[in-house]
């Protein structure tokens, strides 16, 4: 790799530079600081969960990327602008709707958008359009991709299952779940491949960056680093489940299956990068782009200081609205009433499932008997939201992973009749070792009945704005069945019909003292 720029080239610091650099060292220790919370928590995930441990080296590349262009960077000087004021104030809007809607990707992005844009009210278009990726690259710091382990798993166990069965292998499968002669697997979150993923696309457009200068070369590699990962990944799933078959289980389990998918990992991204430097253009190095400004375009020493005063401002009245509006959380007293209707009587305990709900102030559950069967009802109320204790929650779930007992074997949305309005829903069928359970559940707020999470967070954000408190409910219904689920829902769906005015007017009744 050509060396770019070296410490000879470098020109002394100009005087907009010398003046420039102590702002930028004021404005990073006010943005901490007023954001602390939004960046805490990005660490906290880091430190936590190994698939964003690679966190921790974003800001670190970020900058050594930026040094690279010393030489460049020097030819240009700083031209503060009050045109990044009207950006914060959309960016801002974006972060305190997601504060409202306890969204925390969307909080993250638009903390590091509003870091990206406050160098830029600093620095002016010429440097920030110099160093552009290397601010960029720091949005591959915010612990993103969640929302892609469900699809993964689906995929992950989709393509195993077809391998096994190209390979002759009998397969019997069920959700996530599949059996073979050999024994029972089951494709969880560590195997989705999401990991790979995330590690393949940041070292990929790491690469990409310093490896090529045409635009659509680093598009493309980074494409591509996007697709090898998800088929790798179900390539080795696939042969460690044949290496177990054919050792009679002995071999690929436990740890050996961690140590096969990390070593097979690293061989296919280095055959990723070493086809990639086919096509390298790294030593095309572009000539510094000589730049003059006119005295109009210099900006004057104390209008330097308004723009950086006017971008703290504009910057600080997020954080401020937020804390106002989080000190009237409610911590009112909640007391919701039993829900009770005349075909359906109170009724014994049938299963030890419990739905795993998080941060809710008052739980009801009850079980009651119909004329042709029973039905477990659990309600989770919220007073009002907080960090921890959302109606929308990715740890509020109907089973854990790896639960000792239950399993989940499918899941769907659905849109179920009552008497004056369609409730969408989310069917999720349970297994254990002694029973089968049928499952619809949804949430509820001010009144609105839905299983879509970014509808209920819209709401969310508008009670919020309003300065209501954001009271709701995440509502479970249960029953069980012999052989197939479809048996259930009629007599899940006729309880939800009969009983869900009695639900209503405990929420009401609850939610309005």
């Amino acid at each position: 790799m050509s060396n770019v720029g070296g410490a000879s080239d470098i020109q002394p610091l100009n005087q907009q530079w010398r003046e420039t650099l102590p702002r930028l060292l004021i404005a990073t220790l006010v943005f901490g600081a007023l954001f602390w919370d939004s960046l805490a928590s990005m660490v906290s995930i880091w430190w936590r969960s190994d698939t964003f441990a690679h966190g921790f080296l974003i800001l670190p590349i970020s900058a050594w990327l930026i040094w690279r262009l010393k030489h460049q960077l020097v030819r240009l000087s700083p031209q503060p602008t009050l045109l990044a004021v009207p950006l914060i104030a959309t960016v801002g809007f974006a972060w305190i709707i997601a504060r409202f809607t306890d969204i925390a990707v969307g909080e993250q992005l638009t903390t590091v958008a509003l870091f990206i844009v406050l160098m830029f009210a600093i620095l002016g278009w010429q440097v920030t359009k110099a160093i552009v990726f290397p601010l960029g690259f720091l949005f591959l710091a915010v612990p993103m991709g969640e929302d892609l382990i469900p699809p993964m798993m689906n995929f992950t166990a989709d393509f195993t299952v077809a391998m096994l069965k190209l390979t002759g292998i009998p397969v019997f499968r069920e959700g996530t779940f599949f059996e073979i002669p050999s024994g029972r697997w089951s494709v969880v979150e560590g195997c989705s491949g999401v990991r790979y993923l995330i590690a393949s696309i940041t070292l990929g457009v790491l690469y990409a960056y310093l490896m090529y200068r045409s635009l659509h070369r680093r598009l493309i590699f980074v494409a591509v680093s996007v697709v090898v990962p998800v088929i790798a990944n179900g390539l080795r799933a696939y042969m460690i489940v044949m290496i177990a078959h054919l050792s009679d289980m002995r071999l690929a389990l436990g740890v050996d299956h961690l140590i096969y998918g990390w070593v097979f990992f690293g061989v296919v991204i280095m055959l990723l990068f070493w086809i990639g430097q086919i096509w390298r253009e790294d030593d095309q190095v572009a000539a510094p782009t000589n730049i003059s400004f006119t005295s109009q375009e210099t900006a004057s020493v104390s209008g330097e200081k308004k723009v950086l005063v006017a971008a703290l401002l504009a910057i600080a009245l997020w954080p401020a609205w937020a804390w106002m509006s989080e000190r009237n959380i409610s911590n009112e007293t909640v007391n919701l009433q039993a829900v009770r209707h005349p075909d359906w009587v109170e009724a014994a305990d049938f299963t030890d499932w419990r739905p795993e709900i998080v941060g809710m102030d008052q739980s009801l559950i009850g079980f009651y008997q119909g004329r042709t069967g029973s039905v477990m009802l659990d309600i989770a109320y919220y007073s009002d939201q907080r960090p921890g204790a959302e109606l929308v929650n990715s740890q509020n779930v109907m089973v854990r992973q790896k639960h000792p007992v239950w399993r989940q074997i499918g899941r769907s949305f659905l849109d179920v009749q009552a008497t004056d309005k369609t409730i969408g829903v989310q069917r999720v069928v349970l297994d254990s070792a002694q029973q089968h359970l049928l499952v619809y559940h949804w949430n509820w707020f001010e009144g609105i009945h839905s299983s879509n999470d970014l509808e209920i967070k819209l709401h969310e954000a508008l009670a919020r704005l309003a300065g209501r408190p954001r009271r709701g409910a995440v509502i479970v219904i249960a029953v069980p069945y012999a052989d197939r689920p479809e048996e259930a829902a009629p007599l899940l769906e006729s309880f939800i019909r009969d009983a869900l005015p009695a639900i209503e007017r405990s929420l009401q009744e609850a939610a309005h003292g």
